[in-house]
């Protein structure tokens, strides 16, 4: 799966079923349901979680706790709009799989 075929799945009702923790919450979250993305995604540890994770602070407002998570993660908060950012995200979690 490429990017835009991910993207094409944000018409459907549900996350593919295949998808990875990490690119269902990143699905939850385009399709508007960040309590939804932050749930797959809070208890998780790893630096892929952090990244999403800080994404989802950071898009909430919460730019003190988005740079904790960025920092887990081991990125800076990007100055790049939110969209490019899921982008990366989602191009990086699918070359993961």
């Amino acid at each position: 799966m490429d990017l835009a075929t991910f993207r094409n799945t944000l018409h459907a009702d549900a996350p593919p079923p295949d998808a990875s923790v990490y690119l269902r919450a990143l699905w939850h979250e385009a399709k508007g349901n960040w309590d939804e993305a932050h749930g797959l995604i809070q208890e998780l540890t790893d630096k892929s979680a952090a990244w999403i994770h800080a994404y989802l602070h950071r898009k909430e407002g919460d730019t003190w706790n988005a740079d904790y998570w960025y920092s887990k993660a081991g990125r800076k908060r990007p100055q790049q709009p939110f969209e490019e950012e899921w982008e990366s995200m989602v191009t990086e979690m699918l070359e993961e799989v």
